[in-house]
């Protein structure tokens, strides 16, 4: 796992984003947040499974986890025995289950996923994570940096992850689910939260540049 402080300016209030599948902290610049310090956790080869504690910044007012897709699971399966240092755990576009028939990614796409991962299937994916060109062009203006064979890596070390932890805990205080996603589809992350705590929003598996961090945290509340 990697970390990078997205904004670091000394605000009372710090975002725990814990990022998708492939990601770096590049796509998320053009928006850094201007009133919380952002702390971007991403790369899921390797879990800090003997130190979860150590990804927790210290001397915040308030601490908000903000997890998603595949970072719904590593967070949940981290901080299962921190969520008391959390002012609130958000979950976005992801379940407990993210390999899963009924309630995640269904295992057959999965596996077709990682047969297929090249740097055309990879920009295929960009693609299903947006409804709207204007949010692709800017994503793809940021895309993330990280060799394809690495993320490749990446897409193979999570299903043994999850493999060998089974389900997440529940650590979250809301879930957010896009009503347009086509990578976690909303009627799977449904089936994970269950209707009457799942928080529908309107749009794809790529939130950010529609919603924003306040907006995001507002929905959380």
């Amino acid at each position: 796992m990697r970390t990078c402080w997205l904004t670091r300016t000394g605000q009372p209030s710090c975002i725990l984003f814990f990022a998708g599948w492939g990601m770096d902290p590049e796509p998320f610049r053009p928006i850094a947040p201007a009133e919380h310090d952002l702390l971007v956790i991403y790369d899921y080869r390797e879990l800090n499974e003997s130190e979860p504690a150590a990804l927790l910044p210290r001397g915040y007012r308030r601490l908000t986890l903000l997890a998603w897709s595949m970072g719904v699971w590593v967070a949940g399966h981290l901080l299962a025995g921190y969520r008391q240092q959390l002012s609130a755990a958000i979950a976005v576009n992801g379940t407990l289950t993210p390999i899963d028939d009924q309630a995640g990614i269904p295992a057959q796409a999965y596996e077709q996923m990682l047969a297929t991962c090249s740097p055309q299937a990879l920009l295929d994916f960009y693609h299903s994570m947006f409804v709207d060109q204007a949010g692709l062009a800017l994503f793809l203006a940021n895309r993330p940096r990280r060799p394809a064979e690495e993320i490749r890596a990446e897409l193979c070390a999570l299903r043994a992850h999850y493999l060998a932890h089974g389900p997440a805990a529940d650590i979250y205080s809301r879930k957010l689910v896009g009503s347009r996603d086509r990578v976690f589809a909303a009627r799977a992350q449904i089936r994970c939260w269950g209707r009457e705590k799942s928080h529908c929003v309107q749009g794809p598996h790529f939130p950010f540049y529609d919603l924003g961090w306040d907006d995001l945290l507002k929905q959380g509340e």
